[in-house]
């Protein structure tokens, strides 16, 4: 579960596809419910980080929203500024570019914010997926990283 690193200035252009969902930011009365969502979807520590990122102005998430079911979100500077993550998607929505778009979206405030690099925390199975993506490398020796003294993490 290494981290990964993202040239912000070099982001590649995000695939444009047609959609029947919304992206956007949730606002402060969003916030129980989309935190809540998070923690059924990805878990307690998910939610703890999505719930950090409500403290920032602006909210430093975004969700995918088809009508007013959310059906995904992304988190940037939620552990530390300068990282992305969590993220997730519904299972039943996976495939169809929203876990991209968010990613693309976030990355895209972040570059807005002034920084120049990404920091994908902990990755775990989408590897791949960020490497094709935007990119993004592999940063050597960097598990557990800012995860070490959590208390949740391994001892």
């Amino acid at each position: 579960m290494s981290d990964m690193l993202v040239k912000l200035y070099d982001l590649p252009k995000m695939p444009q596809t047609e959609k029947d969902y919304r992206i956007i930011r949730p606002l402060a009365p969003d916030r129980f419910r989309v935190v809540e969502w998070v923690k059924q979807n990805s878990g307690m520590n998910a939610a703890g980080e999505c719930e950090a990122c409500f403290a920032h102005t602006p909210v430093s998430m975004y969700i995918a929203v088809r009508g007013k079911e959310i059906i995904g979100y992304a988190c940037y500077d939620a552990i530390a500024p300068d990282f992305f993550g969590p993220t997730r998607v519904s299972r039943t929505e996976q495939g169809k570019g929203i876990g991209k778009a968010l990613l693309f979206h976030c990355l895209q405030a972040m570059k807005e914010k002034g920084y120049a690099y990404a920091v994908i925390g902990s990755v775990t199975g989408a590897k791949i997926f960020y490497e094709k993506t935007v990119n993004a490398i592999e940063i050597p020796e960097s598990c557990p990283g800012i995860y070490r003294d959590y208390l949740g993490g391994e001892a």
